[in-house]
């Protein structure tokens, strides 16, 4: 089934595209929202499951599992690097995930194996930029 393109799709894909990093449904409808763009939560939801389902944007689970959305800039299967601190987003090739997986797919009998694979971090900039841990209390 086609969906057609309407006026609150197109904003809804505007607003990914503004933000930096992977967001949720509800804080894209709150940036939305300040934007007076009267487009309601579940337009939103829907609006962000029809990009990610045609490709145009990256849907993951953040480590607290709330599903997270970003505009894709990649075509094909990739994974991606996330800060924890910032929500900055990199994408990454990994051949040996790649092989990973089909190897151990088919030492378990399975065929046509998909995965999904995002590693959670902190980037360079929020690690040098975080406060440092205070000493240890030396009064034993």
């Amino acid at each position: 089934m086609v969906q057609r393109n309407t006026w609150q799709r197109d904003r809804v894909r505007t607003a990914l595209g503004d933000a930096a990093g992977f967001v949720s449904a509800q804080d894209l409808h709150a940036a939305l929202r300040t934007d007076n763009t009267g487009i309601g939560l579940a337009t939103v939801y829907r609006a962000l499951a029809t990009l990610a389902a045609s490709g145009e944007a990256d849907q993951l689970q953040s480590p607290e599992g709330e599903a997270i959305y970003r505009a894709c800039s990649s075509a094909g299967h990739h994974h991606h690097l996330i800060c924890r601190s910032c929500g900055r987003a990199v994408e990454i090739q990994a051949s040996d995930v790649e092989e990973w997986a089909q190897r151990t797919a088919a030492q378990h009998g399975f065929t046509q194996a998909e995965h999904v694979v995002d590693i959670f971090g902190v980037c360079a900039d929020c690690a040098a930029n975080a406060p440092a841990a205070p000493a240890p209390d030396e009064r034993g």
